[in-house]
């Protein structure tokens, strides 16, 4: 396997595994991949390099979801999200162009751990948050500045999850929510120089891989309970995220 960006034969491997692996989780949980394949991709290479084109194949796997998701879909929560994020990406995908590889690592590394230790804890919202708009637009809004990194999904899985929503609209919803979100942050990227020639082509390339998790990934969710591979989901972000801070630091 050949990618553009600069990597050895051994990197470009790690990263085909990370897509699979982080392809597969999105199939079966709904979440995670954009933040699998960049705190993977930081062991490796500079992650931020890898946020264009996680963006880029997140759309083109939510095609691939669609027509299972869509009766599941709560989108007055999709529409009060989305308002929050399109204030604050902007901002989010500006400062993306502002720091060094190393400090991107810190920070992609300690935010993905901050999220997991949520998940994690069971973290409950009151039943009065449930159903507030203002509660989905500042979610949206935090979700947004997260999102010039490629993990603004994360926010808004710990906030589902503390509301205990059913697995199949926990799912559809996120899966419909990170449509709305990468649209849009796509041309606030493209505008700012950050989708190149090699953007396109390690998306063709590693996209195969990614197509085949979310189908592998799809059929376990049809036939088991997601809340388990969740849990390992989450436990293999901690991972990641814990030796991307430490190749930050030494």
């Amino acid at each position: 396997m050949t990618l553009p960006i600069d990597l050895g034969p051994g990197a470009a491997l790690w990263l085909a595994v990370v897509c699979l692996g982080a392809g597969y989780v999105r199939g079966y949980s709904g979440f995670g991949f954009a933040a699998l394949v960049v705190t993977g991709a930081s062991l490796v290479t500079d992650p931020l390099l890898f946020v264009p084109v996680v963006i880029l194949a997140d759309i083109a796997l939510t095609a691939q979801q669609a027509r299972g998701i869509r009766r599941h879909v709560d989108w007055r929560r999709v529409a009060g999200l989305f308002l929050g994020c399109v204030v604050t990406v902007p901002v989010s995908v500006w400062a993306l162009t502002s720091v060094g590889v190393d400090a991107a690592r810190a920070a992609i590394s300690g935010y993905v751990l901050a999220m997991c230790g949520l998940l994690l804890a069971g973290w409950h919202l009151p039943a009065r948050f449930h159903r507030r708009d203002g509660a989905n637009l500042g979610v949206g809004l935090v979700s947004g500045l997260a999102n010039g990194a490629a993990v603004g999904g994360l926010p808004v899985a710990v906030y589902f999850a503390a509301m205990n929503l059913p697995a199949a609209t926990f799912r559809a919803t996120l899966i419909a929510y990170f449509t709305l979100l990468d649209l849009w942050t796509l041309p606030v990227m493209a505008a700012l120089g950050l989708i190149t020639r090699d953007t396109l082509v390690a998306t063709v390339v590693l996209g195969p891989v990614m197509i085949a998790g979310v189908a592998l990934g799809s059929r376990r969710f049809n036939r088991a309970n997601p809340q388990s591979y969740r849990r390992f989901a989450i436990l293999l972000l901690a991972v990641l995220a814990l030796a991307g801070l430490g190749r930050s630091l030494w």
